[in-house]
């Protein structure tokens, strides 16, 4: 089986200094081109009629008229002498010629009036006739004449140029290369740099079209930065994190290991599952932390309407054990505001992992037999969700910095063994979703209200 190979595209050149120098070379050879076509057209205007007055001024000098024995040739002259070129031949009225500047020349022996173009001996003559009272004149001339002429006026006027286009071609591609001179600068500095080194790149000397790009690629270089300082921050707090509850882990194993009995020995297991547990879940809270934080990069991916009144029932259904475990009251909140479900931009998936560190929030700080209320509110600042509980609180002087990753309320801190996490991974969440993390007092149960804001547009 034979196959047909397909003919490839003309592919441009990769560098922009190529693509301008080929672009404006062909540019200019195209002008040049353009300029001959014109000049030669120009010249065979003017040579036209130029030589038609000749031709006509010719034929008005011989109306005196000329001797009956008139002769074209002189004695003595060879026909290879004779110009063909321009030929002049006079008639009788009669039809008789009378002078013939050369002789055979089959030109006819009547023409029209003025000025005609006649066929003739291969080629075009321009042909002038002028009729006296006596005889007719012919003035004839080859066009092939006219046209070298215009020719050889042309390329005269189009010398110049080609002898200059090399000269033309070096000034482009030296213009082109100063003008980009910059942009190879940028290039060698990126392509010198380190990994970590994200300092923005210097825009002096770089031509306006290229400005915008550079200022876009040192915006992204600063989000990189941004992003690298965090996450340093991050792996170094995570490591001092989990460096005590490893810790914890290695006494209590060890505890375990030395129990003098078996009474000991599930004490000592008890503590040791509970102390897994704890790095369990604070191992979870990190990768769900990272995930928000990685995710902000992406604000508007996967932003759909979610539905409040289904995720909040499905938070407090998974919620419940643990819940009732410690006797609290925990459901939908009664406030006739907030009987009425509504939707929000936000991903339903980030939604609920928000709402699951709310309640285990409260769950873990809320005394037993308190209560935790659930529900959403709309009003002029926009649309919220709510989490209110019955516990503590937390002092308006730490409202603030609870929210950072690793910080425990100092009230707080030694009533249950968090990590600090939860509410850091809330407020990104809540970033991510275009919200706003509001902590301030709950009015009805006296503990901490949380409102997650969508503001109004």
């Amino acid at each position: 089986m034979s196959t047909r190979s397909t003919p490839s595209m003309l592919r441009l050149p990769g560098s922009l200094g190529a693509r301008l120098l080929l672009f404006i070379g062909a540019a200019i050879v195209l002008v040049a081109v353009l300029q001959g076509a014109l000049a030669y057209r120009n010249a065979l205007e003017q040579t036209d009629a130029l030589f038609d007055y000749q031709m006509q001024q010719t034929a008005l000098a011989l109306r005196a008229g000329l001797p009956v024995d008139a002769r074209g040739r002189p004695q003595g002259t060879s026909p290879e002498d004779e110009n063909n070129e321009f030929i002049v031949q006079v008639w009788t009225n009669e039809g008789l010629r009378i002078f013939e500047s050369a002789l055979g020349d089959a030109l006819p022996q009547m023409a029209v009036l003025g000025f005609a173009d006649v066929p003739a001996r291969g080629t075009i003559y321009r042909v002038f006739s002028l009729q006296t009272r006596s005889q007719v004149i012919q003035v004839a001339q080859d066009m092939r004449v006219r046209q070298l002429l215009a020719r050889e006026a042309a390329w005269r006027s189009l010398l110049p140029v080609v002898l200059l286009l090399p000269l033309l071609a070096l000034a482009v591609w030296w213009v082109i290369h100063q003008s980009l001179a910059p942009v190879q600068r940028v290039r060698h500095e990126l392509a010198a740099r380190k990994p970590q080194d994200l300092a923005p790149v210097s825009m002096d000397g770089l031509p306006d079209e290229i400005r915008p790009l550079l200022h876009e690629l040192n915006s992204l270089l600063q989000r990189v930065q941004q992003a690298f300082e965090a996450q340093q921050h991050f792996v170094a707090d995570a490591a001092h994190e989990l460096r005590s509850p490893l810790a914890a882990l290695q006494l209590q194993l060890q505890a375990l290991r030395k129990a003098p009995d078996e009474t000991a020995q599930e004490a000592a297991q008890e503590q040791l599952a509970a102390g897994i547990e704890r790095a369990k879940r604070l191992v979870e809270q990190l990768l769900a932390l990272a995930r928000q934080e990685a995710a902000q990069t992406a604000v508007g991916e996967g932003r759909q309407e979610a539905d409040l009144r289904a995720l909040v029932e499905q938070a407090l259904a998974d919620a419940a054990q643990a819940a009732q475990a410690k006797g609290l009251d925990m459901g939908l909140s009664e406030d006739p505001q907030m009987q009425t479900s509504f939707s929000v931009p936000a991903d339903a998936q980030a939604l609920a992992v928000l709402l699951r560190n709310l309640l285990d929030n409260a769950i873990k700080y809320v005394p037993a037999g308190g209560r935790v209320d659930v529900g959403w509110l709309q009003d002029n600042h926009g649309r919220a969700l709510v989490v209110e509980d019955s516990g503590p609180g937390i002092p308006v002087a730490e409202r603030q910095r609870v929210l950072l990753r690793f910080v425990r309320g100092a009230d707080a801190g030694g009533m249950a063994g968090g990590s600090g996490l939860g509410l850091a991974i809330a407020q990104s969440i809540a970033q991510g979703c275009g919200a706003q993390l509001l902590l301030d007092e709950s009015p009805a149960l006296g503990g901490l209200r949380v409102r997650v804001l969508w503001p109004k547009a």
